[in-house]
């Protein structure tokens, strides 16, 4: 066995649980303290229109970027039920397809964004002040996505090999850079969210070259030659069955953030800035549970692949109980000391008032989510993502969305009422999840044979 695999369907589902998940939380955590770091030094150092510019363009940004993970989600669970099947041919035939497929996607997707940046952004009422920055950062950002879907589908594959240590290896590489190129580009040559863009595209393009030289050189199943970057119908299907609803999901949650952006942009830049700068915070304060979730996907498909339906389901009751205490910090020191986070992350007294109304009572979301993202995250690792991906349109659109209009905007409670509707809305999706949870689907699906279906 490779260096690089781990198998988890033997020995402490807790222990296992473990190790797999603290590189990937320590992998997430760094990535979201890199983007912390990244917004206090355009703050700091570029002003409120950059940073009003760079959240904006990145809302756009993070949407695309959403579709390639959500796709690669179904490389990580079929790459991890046929690691648990030890059927390593298929493991190569999936990676190839993969590959091949996000390839074309991030020219497609970076061609069209590009093409129609500036009627992106005038359709989600970027503030005029900070517009040239938004269609610089979203045109440089989207220069670069064929990293940033390479990243992101190396990390995939490892993970469904049971390798969390590696990604969190290219995240430090990918970190280390982007900060270092931030506080040149924005602090002394002034090229604000331009700046903060093009140490974005050149951090992750250098993450993504050194990696593909050290998994060559670790004995990786897959080989990053231009013969073996070739489609295969069946693992297309597959890989689209379970990908494109997670995709989908991706997308559906960036839009309802967007339109929130789009609702808080009409309050003025120091306020569509604000929500940007808690945005990054929350980023951080759901790691454990966005981690678990992932960590268990990844550990219950292989114990799914493998016949283990017990300890699936009991690495899913291990994911809340070590994930929900660190949540619960988070919400403390969110809800407590607001004030706190918000001179942390700003030194302008309009958009540190914004902050506060915005993360106090979007805090609860940060405890709710580890039940949602636990339980989903089991589901995720049977293929059933079109479940997840329903669910989330419920909780985005059909709940987030209505409800902050009409908190925020209707009852005229401003940000307070923007930042109530996030946990009100997860609420809803964690009831909705544990009723389906409790029917038992997720133990009825086999995605190895030719004709399985995520609702057999």
């Amino acid at each position: 066995m490779s260096t690089l695999e781990n198998r988890m369907t033997e020995g402490s589902v807790t222990r296992h649980l473990l190790k797999f998940s603290i590189p990937f939380l320590l992998s997430n955590f760094l990535q979201a303290m890199y983007n912390v770091s990244d917004s206090l030094i355009m703050s700091w150092l570029g002003g409120d229109n950059s940073v009003s510019g760079v959240v904006n363009g990145g809302q756009v940004t993070l949407i695309v970027t959403n579709l390639a993970i959500g796709f690669t989600v179904g490389g990580t669970v079929l790459i991890s039920q046929y690691f648990g099947a030890n059927k390593r041919e298929e493991i190569s035939r999936t990676m190839g397809t993969m590959f091949s497929i996000l390839a074309i996607l991030s020219v497609v997707l970076s061609a069209i964004v590009i093409f129609f940046s500036a009627s992106i952004l005038r359709l989600v009422q970027v503030p005029e002040a900070a517009f040239d920055e938004a269609q610089r950062y979203l045109v440089i950002c989207m220069s670069g996505t064929i990293f940033v879907f390479g990243y992101n589908a190396v990390a995939a594959v490892l993970r469904g090999m049971g390798d969390s240590k590696n990604p969190l290896l290219f995240v430090l590489i990918s970190g280390i850079i982007n900060t270092l190129l931030d506080i040149p580009f924005v602090g002394v040559f002034g090229w604000g969210a331009a700046g903060d863009a093009a140490s974005t595209v050149i951090a992750q393009a250098l993450a993504l070259i050194l990696a593909i030289i050290y998994l060559g050189k670790k004995g990786f199943v897959f080989e990053f030659k231009l013969k073996n970057f070739r489609i295969d119908r069946e693992k297309l299907a597959k890989l689209t069955k379970i990908g494109i609803p997670s995709s989908v999901q991706n997308l559906v949650v960036g839009m309802s953030f967007l339109l929130m952006m789009v609702m808080v942009n009409g309050f003025g830049v120091a306020a569509s800035g604000a929500m940007g700068l808690v945005g990054k915070f929350n980023g951080l304060a759901i790691l454990p549970a966005i981690a678990m979730s992932s960590s268990i996907s990844s550990m219950a498909a292989q114990n799914l692949g493998a016949g283990h339906f017990d300890r699936a389901k009991k690495t899913m009751h291990s994911g809340i109980l070590l994930a929900l205490p660190i949540s619960a910090v988070f919400f403390l020191f969110a809800f407590l000391a607001p004030d706190m986070v918000m001179k942390i992350l700003s030194p302008d007294p309009d958009v540190i008032a914004f902050g506060v109304e915005y993360i106090r009572y979007f805090a609860f979301d940060y405890l709710i989510v580890v039940f949602t993202f636990s339980i989903n995250g089991l589901l995720m690792g049977a293929g059933l993502t079109t479940f997840t991906m329903l669910n989330s349109m419920l909780s985005s659109i059909v709940l987030r969305v209505p409800i902050a209009y009409l908190f925020g905007v209707v009852l005229d409670m401003g940000l307070t009422g923007i930042g109530t509707a996030a946990p009100v809305a997860s609420i809803g999706a964690c009831l909705v999840s544990f009723i389906y949870y409790r029917t038992g689907a997720w133990k009825r699906t086999n995605l190895l044979t030719a004709n399985a279906t995520a609702w057999e």
